[in-house]
Formats: C-alpha cells, sequence, structure tokens
C-alpha cells in the first residue's frame, strides 16, 4: 500500500503539509517493519525518514505562552512574514542540493509509537530536473527527472518505473500525488511560494533563537487543524528552513515527524545525474494508478 506522506494539511505559505508523513499509520502489534522490498507496490512506495538533532533553545516567551491559554491561537504577524519571506526566497534559487535527516513515527494498535529513520538526498534545478535518493529503515528510493521523463527505481528490489514528465517540478509532485498516490520526497520545497494562504493558522508564534547544527535560526511554532508544527528558519540573508517538527494532534499518541535539513546552494553537477539508465537485470513495471477519490 502506498504511504500517505505530505499530503493532509497546508503550508502557511503554500504547501500541503507533510501530515501523514508524520501521522503515520496505526500497525499491529506484532507485525514487524519488512527488512526487504517486494512487490511491484514497493517499487512505487516513496517513504522517508531519519532521525534528526531534536536539541532547541527554548526563550522565555515560549513559557510565557504556555501559561496563557489564549496565546495558543494567536496570529503572530512576523511569524507569518517569516513564512513567506522564506517562501520567497526559495523561489529564487534556480539550483539546490540538500541533505534531510528525519525520523517518523508509526503508532501500533496498542496505541505505542514506534520510530523510523531514513536520509534524502536531493539535487533539484528548476523548472524540471531533479534527482533523489530516498534511504530509510523501511526501502530504498531512487527518483530521477530529466525534463522529459520522470523515472522510480526501487534498488534493493531492482524494479523501476518511467511516466512522461511534466514540464515543472510543483506539475510533477502534483501528477504523481493525484494520479498515482505516490509522494515526492520533500515535495514541499516545490511547492513554497506558490500560492500565499495562511487561513488555515490558527496559531502562529514567534518561539526566538535556537541553534539547528550550529546554525542561529529563528524558532517559530505554528497551529492548524490535525497539526502542531513548528519551523527553524535560518537568520540573516539567507532564510533556508533547517528544522521541521510535526505532531499530529488528531492521534492520541501524538505521533511526530522530524526532519533537519543541509544545504548546498552551489552544487556541482551535470545532465546526467537527471537521467536514470535502467541496470541490465532490473524489472521494468508500470505504476499504477490510483482509484479516483481512495487512498491506497
Amino acid at each position: 500500500m502506498y504511504s500517505d506522506l505530505w499530503r493532509k494539511t497546508v503550508w502557511a505559505t503554500a504547501v500541503v503539509l507533510p501530515l501523514a508523513f508524520v501521522s503515520c499509520n496505526r500497525q499491529s502489534a506484532a507485525a514487524k517493519p519488512p527488512a526487504v522490498e517486494s512487490g511491484n507496490a514497493d517499487a512505487a512506495n516513496a517513504a522517508v525518514g531519519t532521525a534528526g538533532d531534536a536539541a532547541t533553545m527554548v526563550q522565555p516567551r515560549a513559557a510565557a505562552a504556555a501559561e496563557r491559554p489564549d496565546a495558543a491561537i494567536e496570529r503572530d504577524p512576523d511569524a507569518i512574514k517569516a513564512l513567506e519571506d522564506m517562501s520567497t526566497y526559495l523561489r529564487t534559487l534556480k539550483a539546490i542540493q540538500v541533505h534531510v535527516t528525519t525520523s517518523r513515527d508509526e503508532v501500533l494498535e496498542d496505541g505505542q509509537n514506534v520510530t523510523f529513520s531514513g536520509t534524502v538526498d536531493m539535487i533539484a534545478e528548476r523548472p524540471n530536473h531533479l534527482r533523489v535518493e530516498v534511504i530509510n529503515d523501511k526501502q530504498q528510493r531512487m527518483y530521477f527527472d530529466d525534463g522529459k521523463t520522470f523515472s522510480v527505481w526501487a534498488r534493493r528490489a531492482n524494479y523501476y518505473a518511467t511516466i512522461p514528465a511534466p514540464p515543472t517540478l510543483r506539475e510533477l509532485a502534483d501528477k504523481l500525488k493525484d494520479q498515482y498516490n505516490l509522494e515526492l520526497p520533500v515535495a514541499d520545497l516545490f511547492y513554497w511560494g506558490d500560492s500565499k494562504t495562511t487561513l488555515d493558522l490558527v496559531g502562529a508564534s514567534d518561539i526566538g533563537a535556537s541553534q539547528v547544527d550550529g546554525t542561529t535560526c529563528e524558532h517559530y511554532s505554528y497551529r492548524q487543524d490535525g497539526a502542531d508544527w513548528q519551523l527553524w528558519i535560518q537568520q540573516g540573508d539567507y532564510p533556508l528552513p533547517r528544522k521541521l517538527v510535526i505532531t499530529t494532534t488528531t492521534d492520541p499518541a501524538r505521533p511526530r515527524f522530524t526532519s533537519v535539513m543541509t544545504w548546498n546552494l552551489a552544487p556541482s553537477y551535470n545532465d546526467a545525474a537527471f537521467t536514470f539508465d535502467a541496470p541490465k537485470d532490473a524489472k521494468r513495471i508500470m505504476l499504477a494508478e490510483a482509484p479516483h477519490g481512495k487512498s491506497q
């Protein structure tokens, strides 16, 4: 079954928040995650995750907010503007390389959280070139977009599939989600800034300065239906998202998704980096289209 990643709520500036990335599927307490990929559905499944640095320095204003029940629903205009400024800046970047470490909770039937870890390595060139490698506890995937063809390769199972690529990475993310119920890793990077709605936010706060991997960031918290989330944005002239924590509030277990991002704004690559050459022993499959109105 496909993961319902990056799907159910909306980023304040642009994006569908990766809630399903966080609000992971409940599984049987006796079930164990497969150590080896298998099956065609696996070849089209995109799951991401690795443990990031969870340490933050909470400022006194956060403690003050906790003492005032009404503070949780305030919309700090500076916190909203920080999202918009970050989105505007990201739109100016033609090429990026980002390494993401993530951790993702899944909730067992008995209500216990278990955590899966992984990494995402991505090079992207706007409007339509992409290379992503995803390695986590459950699977390994590679994604390629050379401007004409999108390919996904399940490296361990050695299955691959291809489809014609749309003109932009944003449209690719939409097509994969809507037509194939397949989530493109870190797809939010291609949504940020495309629309500017903050209507879904019921809370937005500036928590204060914090460190992420030695980089000084501003720590923000946001609240919307179904999720509480936190974002660390790098201070200074390069307002990059450096850390994201999402807590699913619709589940009593309150599972979390955490990602920590390391950026390279001057990546070195050539066109071959975005081209998929299938191994001779790899098996080609078709991406199964998702039933209309249903999630796999």
